[in-house]
């Protein structure tokens, strides 16, 4: 379990393992992943075709039957990622480069371009797939569900989940 308290739903050979860029202050409170109701990400991957239903912040394990996971770039909740930094980011890539190396996901889904820019030391990184591989994984930039990230509505959120979701 991370320092956060949070438990990671990761399980051997996953499809897709989607990394948050860090819990929030409310998850972390409530002991469960994006359990924030201005949060869209539960509401995200079900429109994305990710869950055959919607699934609550409580239900979180229930994703491993679908062959997805979750887990956090950086352990360490804040009641919002801009209080993040690159080294933070930087420091966390060995443990997280190690979890996903163990459990060999195919697909490695970043929450947000921060973590993946800082880790990949691009100062530019698109939405989408990646060029590049993750400790063996497959690399998605995908907009970041948090409530606080105005610049994507649910439509274009569903989107670009879907995108990875159509390739799966």
């Amino acid at each position: 379990m991370p320092a956060s308290g949070l438990s990671e739903i990761l399980a051997p050979g996953l499809c897709v393992v989607f990394c948050g860029l860090n819990p929030a202050l409310s998850a972390a409170r409530d002991g469960h992943n994006f359990s924030n109701r201005s949060n869209r990400f539960w509401q995200v991957l079900h429109l994305a075709g990710f869950t055959p239903r919607l699934l609550r912040a409580e239900e979180e394990r229930e994703i491993l039957k679908y062959g997805l996971g979750l887990t956090s770039a950086v352990s360490r909740p804040t009641k919002s990622a801009s209080e993040l930094k690159h080294h933070d980011y930087v420091s966390a890539a060995p443990a997280l480069e190690s979890k996903i190396g163990e459990f060999g996901p195919a697909n490695l889904a970043f929450l947000g371009k921060a973590a993946y820019a800082a880790i990949s030391l691009r100062a530019q990184v698109e939405w989408g797939r990646q060029s590049d591989e993750f400790a063996g994984a497959s690399v998605w930039v995908l907009p970041n569900p948090s409530g606080l990230n105005r610049a994507f509505n649910l439509a274009r959120l569903t989107e670009h989940y879907r995108e990875l979701r159509s390739v799966l």
